[in-house]
């Protein structure tokens, strides 16, 4: 089974190839001075499967990330994926950001995302349980995961920071999901646990 993976909701783009156990590819890009990370979403699959001898009919899944994140990062993520996914018809999996960073350190793990206003988008015991006031968030003891701003208030360690192989987690709860889930492109969704700003 060829699975196509890919994350434009955090701080990096992950594009990450497999063929049942086998990762042809796995590949990070970085926001330019120039051009925000999504923008290259597109031609990087292109590259990926070009350099693998693959064209998208060959794929018989996809993954993404659904957010929390960047808001146009969820957007790009999801509309490619669901294009992608009704015209090739083939399963498409959504996964949370937060149950992506959770999988990142052994244990069970706190994960907290800046949600601005004083909150934070947070995961533990295994769900996401909505935006939380930063000053909750820090009554908990949890092994904390969280961002450059957070872990400022909350220590623990930034994912930003750290290497953590983000693509291939995806991977594999992708791998995990397509056991259980339809992979109905319909029900692929962005995920906004609360509204975007407004400006």
């Amino acid at each position: 089974m060829k699975i196509l993976v890919f994350d434009t909701c955090l701080d990096k783009m992950y594009v990450v190839l497999s063929d049942n156990d086998k990762i042809l590819s796995s590949k990070i890009v970085e926001n330019t001075e120039s051009k925000y990370h999504s923008a290259f979403l597109i031609s990087t699959i292109r590259d990926v499967l070009f350099n693998n001898n693959l064209s998208p009919k060959d794929l018989d899944a996809i993954g993404i990330n659904i957010g929390p994140g960047s808001f146009t990062g969820i957007r790009a993520c999801t509309t490619v994926a669901r294009v992608m996914a009704q015209q090739l018809n083939i399963k498409a999996i959504g996964v949370s950001s937060l149950e992506i960073l959770s999988k990142a350190e052994k244990g069970n793990n706190l994960v907290a995302l800046d949600a601005r206003k004083n909150m934070a988008y947070l995961w533990y015991d295994g769900e996401i349980k909505g935006a939380v006031e930063l000053e909750k968030v820090k009554e908990l003891n949890y092994n904390v995961i969280t961002d450059d701003r957070l872990q400022k208030i909350l220590g623990g360690k930034s994912y930003q920071q750290e290497n953590y192989p983000l693509g291939e987690i995806l991977l594999s709860i992708v791998k995990e999901k397509l056991q259980t889930e339809s992979g109905n492109w319909a029900e692929l969704k962005p995920l906004y646990i609360q509204p975007p700003p407004v400006y």
